[in-house]
């Protein structure tokens, strides 16, 4: 591994990682369900470069649904770890992540791949490896943590996009990469029976309201109005999203000939199924946009100011990512303390820029 003659010492100083030989990889990403399709092609650079390992996930509950569409990953550990969840009220008695340490010890893995975005840290998951006598510990950081990485390599500038980040850590370690497009295994029948219970037998569009927090949510009354407009032109189009979002699609959706209502109906695979059958898929900047970009659709990303759009766009489909630039760019909020200025855009450029993707009107 070459070094940087101006980087911290110990950064970049492990020996080569012998990846033909492993046996068991963990490569940890406890985000959301789009965090763990950025994964992907990383994902496939390290399955080349270890054909014969078994490759396994620690993720959230929220992302390990999106393992079932990764045929890299062989297995999934499950758990809200410490270091990914804002604690508002008093600390829990004993010590954080109970049984986790014992969990990956068992398993028997002979190196983790820590993956991060630029505004984490990998020490903490580093420490829970270390101590689960994981050897080889690899990730990326700006700052010296000790011995918890074996292979620290510094952090490339924080605007590179997510796919990237994951790709340079690997590189950094002796593993080429494969190419930058996301992917995601589809059953196509997943998602029929909705489409028979709905009559839609020909083209359509899959509009998505939510997001994980409020401030990445393009206002519910502009999107109803982006499906009105798209109904008017002929487009067909399916508003979904989980059961917990069912008050916010009805919203969106009811009432609205050409609209289908359809919250808590899929599971992930099952939305994969129907976002890869659109002609395109019209949401905020959430697990959506990048499940749509994985499976092949196009997609027009209502982006808001929370995060850099450099650092998530959709490069696999053709894509429009739709926002305001705003002096508060990137706020990283859940809520907005103003009105949401950075997400000021006309329903109607919303569905002009949909129309444009559709392949047929192209």
């Amino acid at each position: 591994m070459p070094v940087d003659r101006f980087a911290h010492p110990a950064a970049l100083a492990g020996p080569p990682i012998p990846w033909s030989r492993l046996r068991r990889i963990l490569v940890v990403r406890p985000d959301n369900l789009g965090d763990v399709l950025l994964t992907g092609p990383a994902l496939a650079a390290l399955r080349a470069a270890a054909p014969g390992a078994r490759i396994e996930l620690l993720a959230s509950p929220g992302g390990a649904a999106a393992a079932a569409l990764l045929p890299e990953v062989d297995d999934v550990v499950v758990a809200r770890v410490s270091w990914q969840r804002i604690e508002t009220g008093p600390a829990e008695p004993g010590p954080p992540d109970p049984g986790l340490v014992e969990e990956l010890a068992a398993r028997g893995y002979d190196a983790a791949v820590l993956l991060t975005s630029f505004s984490q840290s990998p020490w903490p998951a580093a420490y829970v490896c270390q101590l689960a006598g994981i050897g080889i510990r690899a990730g990326l950081s700006k700052e010296f943590g000790g011995a918890g990485l074996t292979h620290w390599v510094p952090s490339p500038d924080d605007e590179l996009h997510q796919v990237d980040r994951a790709l340079h850590l690997l590189e950094r370690l002796g593993v080429p990469g494969r190419g930058t497009d996301l992917h995601a295994r589809v059953e196509p029948a997943a998602a029929q029976d909705l489409l028979d219970a709905s009559g839609i037998a020909g083209p359509y569009a899959v509009l998505l309201p939510g997001a994980s927090c409020p401030s990445r949510r393009y206002p519910a009354a502009r999107f109803r109005e982006v499906v009105r407009l798209l109904g008017q032109e002929g487009l067909p189009v399916v508003v979904s999203g989980p059961a917990a979002e069912a008050e916010l699609v009805a919203e969106v959706a009811d009432g609205l000939p050409g609209a289908v209502a359809a919250a808590g109906g899929l599971d992930v695979p099952g939305l994969a199924a129907l976002l890869a059958g659109a002609e395109v898929v019209v949401a905020n900047n959430s697990g959506g946009t990048h499940l749509a970009d994985a499976v092949g659709t196009p997609v027009v990303v209502l982006f808001a100011g929370t995060e850099l759009a450099a650092q998530y766009r959709p490069r696999s489909v053709p894509a429009a990512v739709l926002g305001r630039p705003t002096a508060c760019t990137p706020c990283r909020q859940f809520r907005c303390p103003f009105h949401l200025e950075c997400l000021d855009v006309p329903p109607a450029e919303v569905a002009a820029a949909a129309l444009r993707l559709v392949p047929a009107r192209a």
